[in-house]
């Protein structure tokens, strides 16, 4: 039988006693009943009940409820009950635990999938480059995963049900098919780590998905259309007889090798005229690092040309307003042109080919030409230039090139 040393008049004269004292009072006191039974009481006289005991010569305790909300009466059948536990080999600690998993668990039920994809998002906002990465990852669920699952508690999900969401786009929408999964892994990750399910992770590739899900085709991955390069001198003759902002946009894209994104939000404090340089912050780069791109004479004319009717800030608007241009507006513009069999983003792939077959620049300068990460990790972490001396020149050959047609 356990020995009860408290009473409630007890209790209340020991709260009082703090309160009165709270300035030197210790950080808690603390108040046994006998075998393990103790209530600490703050400096602030809230006060709250712990089963203590020793585990393998480890003190342990457990929360038993705050006082008087958990009377004395109560607290005393609460630690009776650790101590039967502990008798039967149960560790109360683990066993509170596993408690308030499951009741986390059964309160899940309530937790669908659609409101941890939208919590999780608000969570990961901060560490993500951009506001577009978080509509990214809501478009991709708003349109394949919410009308399977949405409404599903998150801890019922099962492989089925992500093998019903990705199999029917995976061949025809690989990319997609392949990152909406990693948003729903990463989704389902979060949500058990925060208890909100258990068990394996349904959405997992390696070793579960990857032998559930349709094989992709050989060649049915599709790439940006590019054009081929000995076209591009034909295309930048035709480009330079339109007129308009997008013109010059896609023209300065072409020949500085650069992303949509990159063009369409490029901002005069970027430019220095003088040295012939355009410098990107990391914020606006896909590898989240500074790149530097040479300016040739051309793309310097066409800055130059378009400077009375931009914008303050922006290079590259619409309209009057000073906004960046619409990441749609070179491609509208290619549609225009007639031009089927290319895409905007392809004419990187233009200036790829080009360089590796007919420039003789070495693989690594080509690449920081694009602001491409090396794949070998290892020769990237020892390789610290960007090879701008040299991209000057690789740059002035890949301009000389584009205009051979146009005229001087």
């Amino acid at each position: 039988m356990a020995i009860h040393k408290l009473t409630d008049l007890k209790i209340r004269a020991k709260i009082r006693e703090i309160e009165d004292l709270a300035f030197s009072a210790p950080k808690k006191a603390l108040l046994g009943d006998g075998q393990g039974l103790t209530l600490a009481i703050a400096k602030n006289g809230t006060a709250s009940w712990l089963f203590r005991y020793m585990d393998h010569g480890k003190a342990k305790s457990v929360g038993l409820g705050a006082y008087p909300g958990t009377s004395l009466a109560k607290a005393r059948e609460k630690a009776q009950a650790m101590r039967d536990a502990r008798t039967s080999g149960v560790d109360p600690m683990v066993a509170k635990r596993e408690e308030i998993r499951e009741q986390k668990l059964q309160q899940a039920k309530s937790k669908t999938f659609e409101t941890c994809a939208t919590e999780f998002i608000e969570f990961s906002k901060p560490s993500w480059k951009s506001a577009k990465h978080a509509q990214q990852w809501l478009n991709t669920l708003t349109q394949y995963a919410f009308p399977i699952i949405g409404q599903n508690a998150i801890s019922d999900i099962q492989t089925d049900d992500i093998v019903r969401i990705i199999s029917p786009i995976i061949q025809d929408k690989t990319e997609t098919a392949t990152r909406l999964r990693g948003r729903i892994e990463a989704i389902i990750d979060w949500a058990t780590v925060s208890g909100w399910r258990k068990g394996d992770n349904p959405a997992r590739f390696k070793g579960h998905m990857e032998y559930l899900l349709p094989k992709v085709r050989i060649g049915s991955k599709k790439h940006h259309a590019s054009l081929p390069y000995e076209e591009l001198p034909k295309f930048m003759k035709a480009l330079q007889a339109e007129s308009g902002m997008a013109q010059y946009a896609l023209e300065f894209l072409i020949l500085c090798a650069s992303r949509t994104g990159e063009v369409v939000g490029a901002k005069w404090d970027e430019i220095d005229l003088t040295k012939g340089v355009w410098t990107i912050p990391g914020e606006r780069m896909k590898a989240g690092k500074e790149h530097r791109v040479p300016l040739g004479k051309r793309t310097q004319e066409i800055l130059t040309t378009i400077r009375p009717f931009s914008g303050k800030k922006f290079i590259f608007i619409t309209g009057k307003k000073d906004v960046a241009m619409s990441t749609m507006a070179m491609a509208m513009l290619l549609r225009r042109m007639e031009v089927t069999d290319a895409t905007v983003h392809g004419m990187r792939s233009t200036f790829r080919t080009w360089a590796g077959e007919r420039s003789g620049y070495p693989f690594e300068v080509c690449e920081h030409a694009l602001a491409h990460r090396l794949s070998d990790a290892v020769a990237a972490a020892y390789l610290r230039s960007d090879f701008f001396a040299k991209r000057i020149n690789l740059m002035a050959d890949w301009e000389k090139f584009c205009l051979s047609e146009c005229s001087a």
